[in-house]
């Protein structure tokens, strides 16, 4: 990791100097067992064969919070073919959807494989290290691709770092706010809501050169690495979820809420409501939260 130290401090302080697996199996193995806390990413296969024609094996495949489809590509070190390889599996899985939505439907049921975002699939790289053309190529490219290096820590840490990021669809706004279902409000709400979104998006979007956007029936998606902010409308309002930890933040009623455990549009356990923009001026700061804890 680019100029980071880790001390253990129990009995003095020692540094715990990181390494690289000794085999890439090893990350691997690391990552599958635990990929929806460490890349928000659902676990359907690994070593997943895309036939023996195209005769390709694909190290691990998933589904994000959004309901895209995620291929996952590691690699123990630097490796000048890990970008043009996970490229390659993508164009095969999108030549391949129902097989893939059949994996869905099999791992995590009918609804789940009925909801899948061809829209946005995203290839996420692990790895030790990646090349400067791998870091350019990234933004050049109109897929959504991570790149994630990794480092190990002793015998129990991993520590995962995105150095590069781009998403699949550019960042401006897309023409018209969409309406969402339920009352018809009057025009004056309407606009009043699309111009409150506007400018909400505009702050998400700003936080950082890696954030996307991912848009769902039911909401929008901010993310990095995984979501930290989703946001939906409602008739005089916009509602906004966010990572950042309920229990972190001095409650107001009105205006932020827990809402662990309780079913909503989109990820997050806080709940920001945003009636002007004073409000979103009120919540900069729990979105800068959020998007560090993502």
């Amino acid at each position: 990791m680019s100029g980071l130290k880790l001390f253990h401090t129990t009995n003095g302080v020692t540094e715990v100097t990181p390494h690289l697996a000794e085999v890439e199996a090893d990350v691997q193995a690391l990552v599958e067992s635990a990929m929806e806390v460490m890349l928000g990413v659902r676990f359907l296969a690994t070593e997943y064969s895309t036939g023996p024609v195209h005769g390709g094996r694909i190290d691990s495949l998933g589904l994000d919070e959004n309901g895209a489809p995620v291929i996952v590509e590691f690699k123990r070190a630097t490796d000048p073919g890990v970008l043009s390889q996970g490229l390659f599996y993508m164009a095969w899985l999108m030549d391949h959807r129902t097989e893939f939505q059949a994996l869905v439907r099999e791992r995590l049921g009918a609804t789940a494989a009925s909801q899948v975002l061809w829209s946005a699939p995203r290839l996420i790289c692990v790895a030790g290290g990646f090349t400067r053309y791998d870091l350019h190529a990234v933004r050049e490219h109109r897929r959504s691709i991570d790149l994630v290096r990794y480092r190990l820590y002793g015998d129990h840490h991993i520590a995962l770092e995105t150095v590069a990021s781009a998403a699949a669809q550019g960042k401006a706004a897309s023409g018209p706010r969409r309406r969402h279902a339920g009352a018809t409000p009057d025009r004056r709400s309407v606009g009043a809501v699309a111009e409150l979104a506007a400018a909400v998006d505009e702050v998400l979007l700003g936080l950082g050169e890696d954030v996307s956007k991912v848009e769902r029936k039911q909401y929008d998606a901010y993310q990095r690495l995984r979501n930290f902010a989703c946001v939906t409308a409602r008739q005089d309002k916009l509602l906004v979820y966010l990572k950042a930890a309920p229990t972190a933040v001095d409650l107001v009623p009105g205006f932020t809420r827990d809402v662990t455990g309780l079913g909503h549009h989109g990820t997050g356990d806080l709940e920001v409501q945003l009636r002007s923009d004073r409000d979103v001026e009120r919540a900069a700061d729990l979105f800068r939260q959020s998007y560090a804890a993502a």
